[in-house]
């Protein structure tokens, strides 16, 4: 069973950068997407990128500011973040999945506990 955990979440200013790691443990036969999800306070949880064999789709709200990579070797999943902004504040999860570059978390079943991630102005 595939375990994934976040780290790399903080507090900083806007206009500065982050980046998230999700370490993978574990075998998921059949896994096609990596992804990043967030959750602001009193929102809905929302993708904000996913990579399914080097292809890459992100989220309007982060175009050209997020970038998601993996590293295969490391077996670690990586949300580069410039450019932060105060929405951007979120608790950011990680999650795995069997299906083609979807942003929608019901093509999801395996998730991270989440990082925090808060940006102030």
């Amino acid at each position: 069973q595939v375990q994934l955990v976040e780290s790399g979440g903080g507090s900083v200013q806007a206009g500065g950068s982050l980046r998230l790691s999700c370490a993978v443990s574990g075998s998921y036969y059949g896994r096609n997407s990596m992804a990043w999800f967030r959750q602001g306070p009193g929102k809905e949880r929302e993708g904000v990128a996913v990579i399914s064999r080097d292809r890459t789709m992100y989220a309007d709200s982060v175009k050209g500011r997020f970038t998601i990579s993996e590293d295969n070797a490391k077996n670690t999943l990586y949300l580069q973040m410039n450019s932060l902004k105060p929405e951007d504040t979120a608790m950011y999860y990680c999650a795995a999945g069997p299906y083609y570059l979807y942003l929608d978390e019901r093509f999801y079943n395996c998730w991270g506990q989440g990082t925090q991630v808060t940006v102030s102005s």
